[in-house]
């Protein structure tokens, strides 16, 4: 975990019915809680993982606007942490105003890629997961599309997974057959490796 709690506008900046304002660490919930006030009393932080408060965003006595409030708690979540995803209408100096009145209670500005970045940090995405994220965002192809969310559900990683695999216990056929030469395992080492690299043996 890390010590900085971060926040961001996770949607596009413009006009827009709703816009997304994630925080993440380990004071998300403490964060939240200062400046988000649910309609039915209850504080963020009393909530359990994967539930939803609707109420107003407020900066003192002020009033933003009213919104949803999205609780995730660690491991599951995102980022692997603390999480709190705080939906209001999409208008740029609304999401403004909200992060702003987030930064000054306890959050700090996150970076490009950092709520990713934190993901994998965490072990809630491989590198090749992670990195399929901006494919998801950046695709002008049905092509790009397919390819990035196949990396993504892990049919790379699992690609990759089995490969290291088969390596690992060809490495441990040769490993035997280097440590007991004179033993009489050498025909059944070589299925073995040969199986596991899946190369027919030539006749």
């Amino acid at each position: 975990m890390s010590e900085r709690t971060i926040a961001a506008i996770a949607t596009p900046l413009g006009e827009g019915s709703l816009g997304v304002i994630r925080i993440s660490g380990d004071e998300a919930l403490v964060v939240a809680d200062k400046v988000f006030r649910a309609f039915s009393g209850e504080k963020l932080c009393e909530k359990s993982g994967y539930t939803a408060a609707y109420g107003e965003i407020i900066d003192g006595d002020k009033i933003i606007d009213d919104g949803v409030a999205l609780v995730f708690k660690a491991p599951k979540s995102y980022t692997g942490e603390d999480v709190v995803e705080i939906s209001i209408h999409g208008g740029r100096l609304m999401l403004k105003s909200a992060l702003r009145v987030i930064l000054q209670n306890g959050a700090f500005l996150a970076e490009p890629g950092e709520f990713t970045k934190r993901a994998f940090l965490n072990g809630k995405l491989d590198l090749t997961k992670a990195e399929s994220i901006m494919g998801l965002i950046s695709a002008n192809s049905e092509a790009e599309l397919r390819l990035s969310r196949a990396a993504h559900i892990g049919g790379v990683s699992k690609k990759i997974d089995k490969i290291e695999s088969d390596l690992v216990s060809a490495d441990a056929s040769i490993a035997a057959f280097s440590d007991y030469p004179d033993e009489d395992i050498k025909g059944s080492i070589t299925k073995t490796f040969l199986k596991c690299l899946k190369v027919r043996e030539r006749k």
